[in-house]
């Protein structure tokens, strides 16, 4: 397995970042446990979370992805060392035990968040903490300010940004450099073959000026880009239902005949092509993807080694501009 550094974070991580939503919501534990052992034994290093995770299912309340990562930490002796921990903050959770707005950037909530994502996980230090989304009645100031103390203080080795527009990831940039505050050292845009433009342009060309490492989320389009979602039928009872049927069009199923073509030559099959694509190109570090099983590890696994020839890369590009 290649690493790759994640931007200026002093972390390296593979191409694939195993994505932690689905802990403790599609996938219990038996599962979420075997799909982490299977990851970081192929050496996938690089696991990504959040606080809120997976507070949109009936009877959650969040925390549920964090608390499942702590309890295998905890039954597996010395996985902490091999592995790099994402989590994030900034989304809905309700109220504080104050009673105050959990949610947001705030220094406030930010030094509340950040001791239960750490008593969830079971560790001392998160390795990079990302905003999970802007927070525009939040200065800049204020939010850098509060991880430079966790980052001070141990809890916090680095920071990212995720879904941060081109112009609020470059404010937050400029007021790091003008008051000496931790900068984002990434960030966690959504990306795939069929959603290039929240990324490609200003934002990703301010990302490679700034040496940001780019972990893009959504990499297999809610898994559409794996070409198992080719009718409404075969979409009909799955979580992302809309999101799947969304990508039923002229131009998505130009995308998949393309993966399809590019899967035969490599002896591979689309989701490994797709986030291959995605790992390939310029500027970025690796997409993040998650898995309900061992066999879909193995695709991510695929995924992080394969290498797509320039014209396989073209065909891909030519099917999805």
């Amino acid at each position: 397995m290649q690493y790759r550094p994640l931007g200026a974070s002093g972390l390296s991580v593979a191409p694939v970042v195993l994505g932690g939503n689905v802990f403790g919501w599609s996938a219990d534990e038996s599962a979420s446990f075997a799909v982490l052992d299977a990851a970081t034994d192929a050496g996938l290093n690089a696991i990504d979370t959040a606080d809120v995770y997976s507070r949109w299912v009936p009877g959650h309340a969040g925390g549920e992805s964090e608390t499942m990562i702590g309890r295998w930490l905890k039954a597996r002796p010395g996985a902490r060392e091999k592995i790099v921990l994402i989590t994030k903050v900034g989304m809905d959770m309700g109220t504080d035990p104050a009673g105050e707005p959990a949610v947001g950037l705030s220094a406030r909530w930010i030094e509340q968040a950040v001791e239960g994502s750490l008593r969830r996980l079971g560790v001392e230090t998160i390795d990079h903490y990302f905003s999970h989304r802007p927070d525009d009645s939040t200065p800049h100031e204020e939010t850098l300010a509060a991880y430079d103390r966790l980052i001070k203080a141990g809890k916090i080795r680095s920071i990212g940004a995720s879904n941060f527009s081109s112009d609020q990831l470059e404010a937050a940039l400029k007021v790091a450099d003008r008051e000496g505050l931790p900068r984002y050292s990434s960030i966690q845009p959504e990306y795939n073959l069929y959603d290039r433009s929240k990324l490609e342009g200003r934002l990703l060309t301010l990302c490679r000026a700034q040496g940001l490492g780019v972990i893009p989320f959504y990499g297999l389009a809610s898994g559409f880009l794996s070409g198992l979602y080719r009718t409404l039928a075969a979409a009909e009872g799955k979580t992302r239902k809309g999101r799947l049927e969304s990508y039923m069009t002229p131009r998505g199923f130009r995308i998949l005949d393309a993966l399809d073509a590019v899967a035969a030559q490599q002896g591979a099959n689309p989701a490994q092509v797709a986030l291959a694509w995605v790992a390939a190109q310029p500027g970025l570090t690796g997409p993040i993807a998650s898995a309900t099983s061992v066999a879909q590890v193995e695709d991510l696994v695929a995924a992080a080694t394969l290498a797509l020839t320039p014209e396989e890369l073209k065909t891909l590009n030519a099917a999805s501009s």
